[in-house]
C-alpha cells in the first residue's frame, strides 16, 4: 500500500513538475511577442511542407506537367508558370529544398565558427592570431562575387547539397569572430577561473562552462545564419547559378525573371515565391529578434 502510495506521488510530482515548465515556456512565448510571431510563420511554412503533399500533387512541379500560363483558379490556385508547372505543387516541393539549403550551409557555417571561436577566443596565442587575420582578410572579400565564381565553375554538377555546402564555404566567419568576442568576455569570469584552478581541463572547462553559457547567443546566431544562406542561395538561384531541374524558391524566380512573366501580366507567377520568401525572412529575423532577449540581458522585459 505504502509502494503504490509512493509511487503515485512520484507521478504526481512528474506531472506538477511537466506542468510547471511547459507553462513557463509558454508564459515567456506570451511575454516575447517577436518569439511568438516569428515561430507562428515558421510554423505555417512548416506545415505547408509536412501536410501541403496530402492536398497537392507535387509531381506538377516538373515542367509540362499541366497546362502553361494559367491564372489562379480553383483547379490551379496558385496559378501555372509558363513551362507548365503548378505553383501550388512548386510551393510545396520547393519550401523544404529552400530550407534545407538554408539549415545544411547554416548548420556547417555555424559549427565551424563555434569551434574556431571557442578555441580562438579561450586558448589566444598564436593560434588566435592567426584565426583573427584569416577572418578579418576573408570578411573584406566581396562573398558574392566568390559564391558566385565557385558556382559557376562547378554548374553543370550542382545539386541541392552542394549549393548548400558553397554557401557555406563562407557562412563560418562572421559566427567565428562573434562566439570569439563572446568568449573573450567568458574566460575571465569567476566560475571559470574557479574552473581552472580546481584543474579543469581546457575541453572540459569550455564545454561545461563556456558553451553552456553561450547556448542561447548560438541559437540566436543559428537562426541568423540559416536566413543569410538562404538569402545567399536564392540570389545564386536567381542568377541562373542553380540546380536548373530543382523547383525550389530561388529557381523559380529565376524562370520568372527569365521568361519575363512581370512584363507578360503574369503577376501570380512572381508573386507566390516572393511571398513565400518574405514570410521565411519575417519569420526568422522575428525568432532571432526573440531570442536575441534572451541572449542579451538588456534586451531583456521582465513584468
Amino acid at each position: 500500500m505504502a509502494a503504490g502510495t509512493v509511487i503515485q506521488s512520484r507521478r504526481i510530482d512528474v506531472l506538477a513538475l511537466w506542468r510547471s515548465r511547459s507553462g513557463g515556456v509558454l508564459t515567456y512565448f506570451s511575454r516575447n511577442a517577436s518569439l511568438s510571431a516569428g515561430a507562428i510563420l515558421l510554423l505555417v511554412l512548416l506545415l505547408i511542407c509536412l501536410v501541403g503533399p496530402l492536398f497537392i500533387n507535387v509531381d506538377h512541379a516538373r515542367a509540362t506537367s499541366v497546362l502553361p500560363d494559367q491564372a489562379p483558379s480553383l483547379q490551379f490556385p496558385l496559378g501555372t508558370d509558363d513551362q507548365g508547372r503548378d505553383l501550388a505543387a512548386v510551393l510545396v516541393a520547393g519550401l523544404p529544398l529552400t530550407l534545407r539549403i538554408g539549415f545544411i550551409a547554416g548548420g556547417v557555417g555555424l559549427g565551424i565558427g563555434i569551434l574556431l571561436g571557442l578555441l580562438a577566443g579561450y586558448r589566444g596565442g598564436v593560434f588566435d592570431i592567426a584565426v583573427r587575420m584569416i577572418v578579418d582578410t576573408l570578411l573584406t572579400v566581396p562573398g558574392l562575387l566568390v559564391l558566385i565564381i565557385i558556382a559557376d565553375s562547378i554548374k553543370g554538377v550542382l545539386s541541392i547539397n552542394s549549393m548548400a555546402l558553397i554557401v557555406a564555404s563562407l557562412a563560418w566567419m562572421q559566427p567565428t569572430r562573434t562566439i570569439r568576442a563572446q568568449v573573450l568576455t567568458l574566460r575571465e569570469r569567476a566560475y571559470v577561473q574557479v574552473a581552472r584552478l580546481n584543474g579543469m581541463g581546457t575541453l572540459a572547462i569550455i564545454v561545461r562552462e563556456l558553451l553552456p553559457n553561450l547556448l542561447p547567443y548560438v541559437a540566436a546566431s543559428f537562426v541568423g545564419a540559416v536566413g543569410s544562406a538562404v538569402l545567399a542561395s536564392i540570389g545564386l538561384e536567381a542568377l541562373g547559378l542553380g540546380p536548373q531541374d530543382a523547383p525550389d524558391i530561388g529557381m523559380t524566380i529565376y524562370w520568372a525573371i527569365t521568361f519575363n512573366a512581370l512584363l507578360r501580366g503574369l503577376w501570380w507567377w512572381w508573386t507566390t515565391p516572393i511571398i513565400a520568401v518574405m514570410t521565411l525572412f519575417i519569420g526568422l529575423f522575428l525568432v532571432s529578434s526573440g531570442l536575441d532577449a534572451i541572449a542579451n540581458p538588456r534586451l531583456r522585459r521582465h513584468p
